[in-house]
């Protein structure tokens, strides 16, 4: 067994490696808020159980067996996030601090169901890959609306971000994953794009950009 905080450190661990391929202790301190003495004492405790590969002063990287663990754990988030908004008509910013809570709960079963009764849905409410049960994760081939064109034809497939400011600003645009857009314009200066869908026009800031995950249109 593993704590919960144990699990939230290998869930960092594991978000930090999939965008760099390796972490530091540093850069989950500061995702953690928790001072690195703490982190470096949580790394070699985990190291202990052939979760992380730990030495001083080098990146950290998850072992086999702490990436599967990883995995699974987001498995659970994921599939909770998807049952709140899909079975319990929760809104897609509000299921992150509950998906947190319930992540921790030890019962399989429970989330074999959960899955089930889903349809076994292979992404969460905000376009992540959700991993299999061995800890499988099938990557996407999505695109950052801000590396498109102008004139390019997308669909917004997810969020990098799933904070509430975040999906809250996208709630009040009218935009949701599925949606079909295209862009109009990028300006030179600060890289903002005018966009039209459904319809309507809109500008996106390049922060905003940089978050939405899309793919082409056929």
């Amino acid at each position: 067994m593993i704590s919960h905080t144990e699990e939230n450190y290998l869930k960092a661990l594991f978000s930090i490696a999939s965008l760099k391929g390796e972490a530091t202790v540093n850069e989950v301190s500061k995702q953690l808020s928790i001072k690195m003495p703490t982190v470096n004492s949580m790394m070699k405790r985990l190291a202990e159980k052939e979760l992380v590969h730990y030495e001083s002063y080098k990146p950290l990287k998850l072992t086999d067996k702490g990436t599967k663990r990883a995995a699974l754990i987001i498995r659970k988030h994921r599939l909770t996030e998807m049952y709140l908004v899909e079975k319990m008509g929760f809104g897609w910013e509000e299921v992150h601090n509950i998906a947190e809570q319930i992540e921790h709960i030890q019962s399989p079963e429970l989330f074999e169901r959960m899955d089930k009764l889903l349809g076994y849905p292979k992404f969460d409410p905000h376009g992540s890959p959700i991993p299999d049960a061995e800890g499988n994760i099938v990557p996407d081939h999505f695109r950052k609306l801000a590396d498109c064109r102008e004139g390019d034809e997308l669909i917004l497939k997810a969020v990098q971000n799933s904070s509430h400011e975040l999906l809250t600003f996208l709630n009040q645009r009218e935009l949701h994953l599925g949606i079909h857009l295209r862009i109009d314009k990028t300006e030179s200066f600060d890289q903002s794009m005018e966009i039209s869908c459904d319809g309507k026009k809109q500008v996106l800031s390049a922060q905003v950009t940089d978050l939405l995950l899309v793919e082409r249109r056929n």
